[in-house]
């Protein structure tokens, strides 16, 4: 841990679980700042911007602000700026996320002069009319952009289906592989670590999704911890095609991995 001196944190399932703190996380969280290390939130959420949730996790007690935070509707954005300038571009996703989309061009789903369907997360608007539509975009040899490829997530009602589910299928229907920006992107995790000005041996990536978040970051070259909470499962630990560096019940026990300040 000496060459360590930023944390990427996953926020759902490590955080919070439906934006209520888990036991001990915002008083880590305030412990790794104040031992020094460079801090960005790296979320796969789709359903808020970042300033909503900076507004939600500060109404929660974390000291963080919309700066912190680091998007896959953000990096979306920059990646469709970057690889698709100009595309008209439409958008299945739950929730208004469209202040985090600057510079995107959406229009209705149901125009025939779409270049990129983008997939954000699954909720309500994700029944057979939308999926449809969008496979008919793609069939007419328009993109496909995913924002992840998360399966599922939990919340207080237990597990609950992503549109990683529903991205498989589009696939294989309409033979094609989906361009995916948010994690397990490596542009992803590059975002971050610029973000934060570290090479990727100095920061280390907290996650519950074994492959998403922590697999995927080590393949990137940080060091990965995976937490007990979230979407953790004892069964999908077993079977991951790797192994994390490091393994922790909560994030309540990063303060004591890290051990100590930053300039140590």
């Amino acid at each position: 841990m000496a060459s360590v001196r930023a944390v990427l944190i996953d926020i759902d399932g490590v955080l919070t679980v439906s934006w209520e703190p888990l036991r001990g996380a915002v008083a880590a969280l305030r412990e790794v700042r104040e031992a020094g290390f460079g801090v960005a939130l790296v979320t796969n959420t789709t359903s808020r911007t970042r300033a909503s949730i900076a507004s939600v996790l500060e109404g929660a007690g974390f000291d963080v602000s919309a700066p912190d935070i680091l998007t896959a509707p953000a990096v979306t954005a920059a990646y469709l700026a970057e690889r698709c300038p100009g595309a008209r571009c439409t958008l299945l996703n739950s929730g208004d996320i469209t202040e985090d989309l600057a510079g995107v061009t959406l229009v209705g789903d149901e125009s025939e002069d779409v270049d990129v369907v983008v997939l954000g997360g699954a909720g309500p608007e994700f029944g057979y009319a939308a999926l449809n539509q969008a496979f008919a975009h793609l069939q007419r040899g328009a993109r496909l952009v995913a924002m992840h490829r998360n399966l599922y997530w939990r919340t207080d009602d237990g597990l609950q289906l992503d549109s990683g589910a529903f991205l498989a299928g589009l696939e294989k229907a309409a033979r094609t592989e989906a361009e995916v920006t948010g994690k397990p992107s490596p542009a992803f995790f590059e975002a971050a670590l610029a973000r934060l000005g570290v090479g990727a041996d100095e920061a280390l990536m907290v996650g519950d999704d074994i492959e998403s978040d922590v697999l995927a970051a080590q393949r990137a070259g940080l060091t990965g911890v995976l937490v007990k909470t979230g979407k953790y499962l004892p069964e999908t630990h077993r079977s991951a095609s790797g192994t994390p560096d490091h393994v922790i019940e909560s994030f309540a026990d990063l303060p004591a991995l890290l051990g100590g300040s930053v300039d140590q």
